[in-house]
């Protein structure tokens, strides 16, 4: 008897694998989205401690409210008179003692007093290209190949300067004027110098 059934062992062998083969999977296909919602797991990622620190680490100094602040006050004396020597708002200005005037008031930064000593001062070069307002543009308008004069970066390729007693003092000029196109020297940062305690100064007047 039991020959006669030995046949049929494989054969139902045979038959109960490949009812498993076909059975579903669904505890599987369920196991993941139960995963997924377990509070354990988080799907944010969370940036490095260093990650962290370059987001929060602010810039070395405030230049867009500095040079707001600066450029408000050269606004401000547009037709002050021009005086050779000048440093002051009684006295008149000469182009030097203008944007040392600037600086002084808005940024707490003493400059050095001739356009001689300002194209040395020790500030980050800017391209022509990459000028924001603020920065201190250097001129030579006399055709002698070194600096003989300066103005403020306004934006929008404008200037703010003081410009001579026969063109009525401060006033705002272009820099694509044939003029000052071809004397256009070079420029500095120099708010990359302000102090310390101006960085987040938001003052105004």
């Amino acid at each position: 008897m039991l020959k006669r059934f030995a046949p049929l062992v494989p054969l139902a062998l045979a038959a109960m694998l490949a009812a498993c083969a076909v059975q579903p999977q669904q505890p599987l296909v369920m196991q993941a989205p139960v995963e997924l919602q377990s509070p354990s797991i988080s799907l944010q990622v969370e940036p490095a401690d260093e990650e962290v620190g370059e987001l929060m680490n602010d810039e070395p100094y405030e230049m867009p409210q500095l040079a707001d602040s600066l450029l408000e006050l050269g606004r401000s004396l547009i037709g002050t008179r021009y005086r050779y020597g000048g440093t002051s708002v009684q006295s008149g200005f000469d182009c030097s003692g203008f944007i040392g005037y600037l600086f002084r008031e808005e940024v707490g930064l003493e400059l050095p007093r001739s356009t001689r000593e300002l194209i040395k001062l020790d500030a980050p070069k800017v391209a022509r290209a990459d000028l924001e307002p603020g920065d201190l543009i250097l001129f030579n308008d006399r055709g002698r190949g070194r600096v003989s004069h300066a103005g403020i970066y306004l934006g929008d390729d404008q200037f703010i300067h003081s410009s001579s007693s026969r063109s009525g003092g401060v006033r705002i000029d272009s820099l694509d004027n044939s003029y000052w196109k071809r004397s256009y020297l070079e420029a500095k940062r120099v708010l990359a110098l302000a102090p310390v305690e101006e960085q987040g100064d938001t003052k105004s007047r």
